[in-house]
């Protein structure tokens, strides 16, 4: 006969296996803790942010929703332009409620055609998770990026 730790010990490797075996592959499943989703966003608009203020367009398209949808064309994108970025800072998440978020910007930038320069706004930038992956939303209006939707 087997000393009793013996069979004690093979119970609990029967019992915590499958269990272990089970919350791992649960957390596989599961969405992204609240804090990586935010890493995530902060990442896409740091990296969007950077395409606009070198004027990338063509990768900067890439980040917006509007690519996703086909609401505008990468023509029409590039058309709208109009404003150059000196500097923009991402501050961080001001929100963020399933598959939209909301993030605070800081920028410098001018419009030449409207000899602009130097003008400052903190914004509230759009985002919105599609397929797992964050995009830039499109403000109403591209003339003035501090302006409230």
């Amino acid at each position: 006969m087997k000393p009793l730790h013996t069979h004690r010990r093979r119970l609990l490797q029967a019992l915590v296996l499958p269990a272990a075996v089970m919350l791992t592959l649960a957390g596989c499943a599961s969405t992204p803790s609240p804090q990586a989703d935010r890493e995530a966003l902060l990442q896409r608009a740091r990296e969007y942010w950077e395409l606009s203020r070198k004027n990338d367009t063509l990768n900067a398209w890439k980040y917006e929703a509007a690519s996703k949808d086909q609401s505008m064309t990468l023509e029409g994108y590039v058309k709208r332009g109009g404003i150059v970025y000196d500097s923009v800072e991402v501050l961080g998440v001001r929100s963020l409620q399933g598959d939209e978020a909301r993030v605070d910007v800081r920028m410098r930038y001018g419009v030449p055609l409207l000899r602009l320069k130097n003008m400052e706004a903190d914004a509230q930038d759009q985002w919105r998770r599609i397929d797992g992956i964050w995009y830039h939303v499109l403000p109403r209006s591209s003339v003035f990026p501090g302006e409230k939707r």
